[in-house]
């Protein structure tokens, strides 16, 4: 056993009393009614405003998000220890294990000179891994492992992300973007035959091929497009502030004097802060 696996007791424990004295008889009635299903979407929730801490560079805001984090995983942990299945030090020793057994680099006697080398490492011992525990009698793929329930177009990237290790791609990104031109056509002519159906498959389509396009340039979509919300909710702050300040209510705004305002805030993002360098 390695020193990294030797068992010790650690900060986390006051944490696992704390929601099992929760969970427990004479705790709190909102916790115990909890179960993995109702949790679902506090997970995910958490995870996000994990990412918005670490955006905004607040180390104070990210303790506390983390914190949150975590407390999602010993409460997952605590109800499944309250039915005999797994505890919070069986979610531990999985990871530690992992962790350990995925980098023969660094705890065994394999060479990784670089991360690029490492990576690949990783992907095989992944598929090690999955073809060891079985597939529920179907072949195993390249595709396992990728969770259904990410965001839309971070599932877009990572199945063609995979896809694209064994070649199924395009030699040159040229061949993508005439992919999304052809998705387009198809777009107009669903929407010109009115059909609903069509319509919604090839929106999927077009999405789908523009992150493509996405992957070859290097750009990870789901940021681009998060960026892209963030800017356009700055403006359109922006366009509500200036609105306020002359005494206007925006449903009495023509989309010109909106558009002029959308136009400033543009021009203010342009602009360095005083005493800043031009």
């Amino acid at each position: 056993m390695t020193d990294e696996l030797t068992p010790s007791r650690h900060p986390l424990d006051p944490l696992v009393r704390v929601m099992a004295r929760l969970r427990g008889p004479g705790g709190c009635p909102w916790d115990r009614e909890q179960d993995h299903h109702s949790l679902k979407k506090y997970v995910i929730e958490e995870a996000y405003e994990v990412v918005e801490a670490i955006e905004a560079g607040d180390d104070q805001a990210l303790v506390e998000e983390l914190g949150d984090l975590l407390l999602q995983v010993v409460f997952h942990s605590q109800i499944a220890s309250e039915e005999g299945r797994f505890g919070i030090d069986d979610v531990v020793q999985a990871i530690t294990e992992k962790l350990i057994r995925r980098h023969p680099h660094v705890f065994g006697g394999a060479s990784a000179p670089d991360a690029e080398t490492v990576l690949a490492n990783w992907e095989k011992l992944k598929q090690e891994e999955r073809a060891a525990k079985g597939q529920g009698g179907r072949p195993p793929s390249l595709l396992d492992g990728v969770p259904k329930s990410l965001p839309a177009l971070m599932l877009a990237a990572d199945v063609q992300k995979r896809a694209a290790k064994v070649g199924f791609q395009w030699d040159e990104v040229s061949g993508a973007l005439d992919k999304v031109a052809e998705e387009l056509d198809e777009l107009a002519r669903a929407r010109a035959a009115g059909d609903r159906k069509k319509l919604f498959e090839e929106w999927g389509d077009l999405l789908f091929a523009l992150v493509n396009v996405a992957r070859y340039d290097g750009i990870d979509p789901e940021e681009a497009l998060r960026r892209a919300a963030g800017k356009f909710a700055a403006r359109f702050r922006h366009i509500e502030a200036r609105a306020a300040e002359n005494g206007r209510d925006l449903r009495e705004m023509s989309l010109e004097e909106m558009d002029a305002l959308w136009d400033e805030a543009k021009r203010l993002e342009q602009t360095p802060p005083a005493g800043g360098q031009p």
